[in-house]
């Protein structure tokens, strides 16, 4: 237990949950009401959605050795597009396909900086990080675009029961995990992560693969950005999915994802999105100040992480390194 990967997020996570408790005595309360389920869970798990499925996504892009810091942008530029189209008088479902499709694009150009001309991840992608908020704000013309529709609306605020954001964010981790844990896909994607010359050796195409994360991850941020619009009903390109991309790398590394590629935890990601959303949560429900929300926040972070290293689970386990003693045919030999 003190080994596993998953112990200590779950602990803040339990921890957090009741520190919640504490400070609002009806946190874990649920209600339905017109057929829809509400509640602070309900609350947490809704507006963790984005984070969660960007994290999805991002777990794919970690495992190939990769990052990718231009989700936040990409999320705003799909909420603009989104937005943008349905305050000019267009449909709900041209909007959606429209802002899909050039998040499609632009994870086309950050796959083919990483994977054709050998461009680091974090500079390939940082050139859209930046030049993608722009983007998003040129849209827009500087202005938060409002939008009044229903069906619209559904995405980030619908319910089916649940919040549909949930529903969509679970049923992509869902089919994700599927494809990648029951066909060699996930295999092809850790081997790459491990080392990418040798992979390429045994004849697995990792360039394919490579642009195909983060293909997926921007589909996956086009999704979370129409969700965080639809919430609102308006698309604010200069805030919307700002600083999510440390969100979301912050929960695939709680769920114990190595920065270094190779092996990844799709279980564990949903783990340090909950973690990341809930402390968000607790974060305005204890009365901390705004002025040192994101240092509360690191401090947690940085213990979380802290208690999954190997080194920290030895002294906590008692465990010590066995020592090297010689072989009893060398001890008779000496004697």
């Amino acid at each position: 237990m003190i080994r596993g990967r998953l112990l200590w997020p779950l602990v803040a996570l339990a921890g957090l949950l009741l520190l919640n408790v504490f400070f609002t005595h009806s946190f874990f309360e649920l209600r339905i009401q017109d057929g829809h389920l509400y509640g602070s869970l309900v609350d947490i798990l809704r507006n963790g959605a984005p984070t969660m499925l960007i994290a999805v996504g991002m777990t794919l892009v970690i495992a190939t050795r990769g990052i990718d810091l231009s989700v936040g942008a990409v999320a705003a530029i799909a909420g603009a597009i989104g937005c943008t189209w349905i305050a000019d008088g267009g449909d709900v479902p041209t909007a959606l396909l429209l802002a899909l499709a050039v998040c499609v694009l632009l994870g086309l150009w950050n796959g083919f900086l990483v994977s054709v001309l050998g461009i680091q991840p974090i500079i390939a992608t940082l050139v859209l990080m930046t030049a993608g908020r722009g983007g998003a704000m040129l849209l827009t013309e500087g202005q938060i675009v409002t939008v009044d529709n229903a069906a619209y609306r559904k995405i980030g605020a619908g319910f089916l029961v649940l919040p549909i954001a949930i529903l969509i964010s679970l049923a992509v981790l869902g089919g994700v995990a599927l494809l990648t844990r029951r066909t060699a896909l996930g295999m092809l994607i850790e081997a790459v992560g491990a080392n990418p010359e040798a992979s390429k050796l045994a004849g697995v195409r990792s360039r394919t693969i490579t642009w195909t994360v983060y293909v997926f991850a921007a589909f996956c941020a086009g999704v979370a950005g129409l969700m965080i619009s639809s919430n609102v009903s308006a698309a604010d390109a200069n805030n919307a999915g700002l600083w999510i991309e440390m969100d979301a790398i912050l929960a695939v590394v709680i769920g114990g994802t190595s920065l270094a590629g190779g092996r990844y935890s799709l279980g564990g990601t949903l783990v340090g999105a909950l973690v990341i959303q809930t402390l968000t949560t607790t974060v305005y429900s204890i009365g901390v100040p705004t002025n040192v929300t994101l240092l509360f926040k690191a401090v947690v972070v940085i213990a979380v992480c802290l208690l999954q290293s190997p080194r920290t689970a030895r002294i906590i386990g008692g465990r010590r390194k066995p020592s090297v003693t010689a072989p009893r045919s060398q001890k008779v030999a000496a004697g």
